[in-house]
């Protein structure tokens, strides 16, 4: 599995899956967030809300992850993830690396061979760069080792601000 780090704009990246850094009520919001859901129309809000109603009443929990058609984004697929949100005293490092984790085993179960992810957890909920790209890092060597036969083949990391690219290079530049 190659991995990719970049500057850009991930509604516009034409890979299998997206993944989607959601709050819990799926609805939209700021950030990637709401970048996704204006780029995919209102299909997806209409998905969404029938996830929630058929199973998701309470919300998607943070560290989890589902699954919805990318309608009309290029990506077939967006998968949304909610981060930990460290200015509301979730500071569970777990939490994170699962919100990368259940994204990399979804996406797998969907048969998606590339995915890409924005840094989730970071901007609004309060994750410093370095702690988004360790926990991605820690993510895709776990996956990558426990799952030998996946047709995953690129994940790119498509992050908004050169700060968060830098903080994500440096991390891979690191030997573990």
């Amino acid at each position: 599995m190659r991995t990719r780090i970049i500057q850009g704009d991930i509604t516009t990246r034409a890979v299998d899956a997206i993944v989607n850094a959601a709050n819990s009520g799926l609805l939209g919001g700021a950030g990637v967030d709401g970048a996704i859901h204006r780029a995919a129309g209102p299909e997806l809000l209409a998905a969404c809300r029938e996830l929630r109603a058929r199973d998701l009443p309470h919300g998607l929990a943070a560290g989890a992850a589902v699954a919805t058609p990318g309608f009309r984004l290029p990506a077939r697929w967006v998968i949304h993830t909610v981060g930990p949100n460290r200015h509301a005293g979730q500071t569970n490092r777990a939490l994170l690396v699962s919100c990368f984790s259940e994204s990399l085993r979804l996406a797998d179960s969907l048969g998606a061979r590339s995915l890409a992810f924005p840094a989730v957890g970071g901007g609004a909920y309060g994750w410093a760069g370095r702690q988004v790209a360790e926990a991605a890092l820690d993510a895709v060597n776990g996956f990558a080792a426990s799952h030998p036969g996946s047709e995953l083949e690129l994940v790119e990391f498509v992050l908004f601000s050169p700060e968060m690219e830098a903080a994500f290079n440096a991390v891979w530049a690191q030997p573990r």
